[in-house]
């Protein structure tokens, strides 16, 4: 059963040793474990539904509060800390494309708002309900859940937009087939959210972002339905899915997408390497990845986080004799850890295998071989319930991502993570930052930075506080790099007010625009992308 205030299903959690619990006394001091708030009582503060009865919606209590938030970091002190967020007025659950377009054109008709729901995993505010005279429709597609035709001649396979990640792939390789896809949020996140928040998984390198694999489908919007047909190519003038990638639910609903899919690889496998410091670890991440060798993925932990990651791994023995061989070869204090995935036929993959290792050697790595990788790829999904196993113990966890031309990769990288230990040191709050670039381009990089700071005592404002100074710090430094304010997390409300700085005012008029052609009454999940539909609680 899924976890209603926290990560994932009830029944995985991750445990921290010892050297762990050490590291994080040493570098953050005590955590300040909070009492959660129990669900009753927020359940008992709940409105009164404004919308009225109907066979397509639910209006209980705990269908709209399981509506009513995903898994950023404000979402998650609202949560645990018992500060009820505005709710929807009522939950509807379609199970047809027939049954979205009816609840649409009622919601039109009645000036609802609507907010379309995925697999609720939004970590940058998607689901915030605006506050107002207007009704709030939560429209969960999680009944459009199947594979509804594979056309194997073209390689297309045509999905119910709410499919999450196990289902998609289930379903494909029992055909022999993959679509490829493997964000951290795999276990619930879906393919509509997937192209609503252009999407990027961690294998994106062999198979591509969302924007590649999205071939077409139907978007549901409040004045009639947009049919996205498949091409191999076109020139036939700008490319109008492109308007639904990234759309964020702004322009309607996506309830079917047509996908590219691929035959299953004969051969995976992910293999760790180990360089000697970041400059040299970048240098040869950029090296290898303009040669566009046919991996799988490139995966350069800095320093900070490869010593968190060893630390997290247990095995305190195994751990400590693996440094000793790694200074013995030159990879001592400041080392870096790579993991390389290679999927391929297996003729392919020793190849792409041995020439990334001859070119990773001229820049002083050391290989390990697959262990380490299998041990990764074993808990690729798991990362997400360190979060719940870090709350226990009194510490909070955040992560904010961008991306960047390769000149500015380092410097932003350092800027961003200095910028989040300024923010909390006014408040005496300590933070342990780490980072790693998890899609590299020929052009550039993303980074994924992490911090982890001592939960604050006192309940939800103070919390709260701590939170917004540290991401305003960072997204400050973002912008001031020409870095853009998300590479696969989406926009949502946290976003919305960097996002003029990247698209400049003719940018964000058209945007509007935009939304005002498929919208014209508003109702399509205001305040995302942009600032409207407010005022918002916090």
């Amino acid at each position: 059963m899924r976890r209603w205030n926290g990560w994932g299903d009830e029944a995985t959690s991750m445990v921290l040793g010892a050297a762990a619990r050490a590291m994080l006394a040493q570098r953050l001091g005590p955590g300040h474990p909070t009492p959660d708030a129990p669900r009753e009582a927020l359940l008992a503060r709940i409105p009164a539904p404004r919308l009225p009865e109907h066979p397509l919606i639910e209006r209980t209590p705990g269908a709209r509060l399981a509506a009513a938030w995903g898994e950023s970091y404000a979402d998650w002190i609202r949560k645990r800390l018992g500060h009820l967020p505005p709710v929807p007025d009522g939950v509807a659950h379609p199970s047809s494309d027939d049954e979205v377009r009816a609840l649409l054109d009622l919601a039109h008709a009645r000036h609802w708002v609507v907010i379309p729901i995925g697999g609720a995993t939004s970590v940058a505010g998607h689901l915030d309900c605006p506050l107002g005279e207007r009704p709030v429709l939560g429209l969960s597609l999680a009944r459009l859940n199947r594979l509804v035709h594979l056309d194997a001649t073209s390689q297309l396979a045509t999905f119910g937009a709410g499919t999450p990640g196990p289902l998609v792939e289930a379903q494909l390789r029992a055909h022999g087939y993959t679509l490829g896809h493997f964000p951290q949020s795999f276990e619930y996140s879906t393919v509509g959210g997937w192209v609503a928040t252009r999407s990027s998984g961690q294998q994106s390198l062999r198979y591509g972002r969302i924007e590649q694999l999205f071939a077409g489908g139907r978007l549901q919007t409040p004045v009639g339905a947009l049919v996205l047909p498949t091409f191999p190519a076109a020139s036939a003038g700008p490319d109008l899915r492109e308007i639904v990638l990234g759309s964020e639910g702004r322009l309607g609903v996506l309830t079917e997408a047509v996908m590219r899919v691929t035959r299953l690889p004969g051969h995976e496998r992910f293999h760790a390497f180990f360089l000697p410091d970041w400059p040299r670890a970048e240098e040869a991440v950029r090296t290898l990845v303009q040669r566009r060798l046919p991996l799988s993925m490139l995966r350069l932990s800095n320093a900070i986080e490869t010593e968190t990651n060893l630390r997290l791994a247990g095995h305190e023995r195994a751990i400590a004799w693996l440094e000793k061989y790694l200074g013995w070869r030159g990879c001592g204090a400041g080392k870096c850890l790579l993991m390389l995935g290679v999927s391929a036929d297996p003729a392919t993959a020793r190849h792409a295998l041995r020439q990334a290792r001859r070119g990773l050697t001229r820049h002083g790595a050391v290989f390990i071989g697959p262990a380490l990788g299998s041990k990764w790829a074993a808990n690729r999904f798991k990362g997400p319930y360190l979060r719940n196993t870090l709350w226990e113990l009194g510490y909070s966890v955040d992560t904010i991502e961008t991306a960047v031309d390769w000149p500015r990769v380092t410097p932003l990288m350092q800027a961003m993570e200095q910028a989040a230990r300024d923010a909390l040191a006014p408040f005496g709050t300590p933070v342990h930052a780490f980072s790693h670039l998890s899609h590299v381009y020929p052009e550039g990089s993303s980074i994924y930075a992490q911090y982890v700071w001592p939960t604050a005592e006192g309940g939800f404002e103070p919390n709260f506080a701590r939170w917004r100074a540290l991401k305003s710090a960072v997204a400050a430094q973002i912008a001031a790099h020409g870095a853009t304010v998300s590479h696969q997390h989406g926009v949502g409300r946290d976003h919305a007010a960097h996002l003029a700085q990247e698209k400049g005012p003719l940018g964000m008029a058209t945007l509007a625009r935009l939304c005002e052609q498929f919208d014209p009454h508003g109702i399509m999940n205001p305040g995302k992308l942009l600032q409207d539909g407010g005022p918002w609680a916090d």
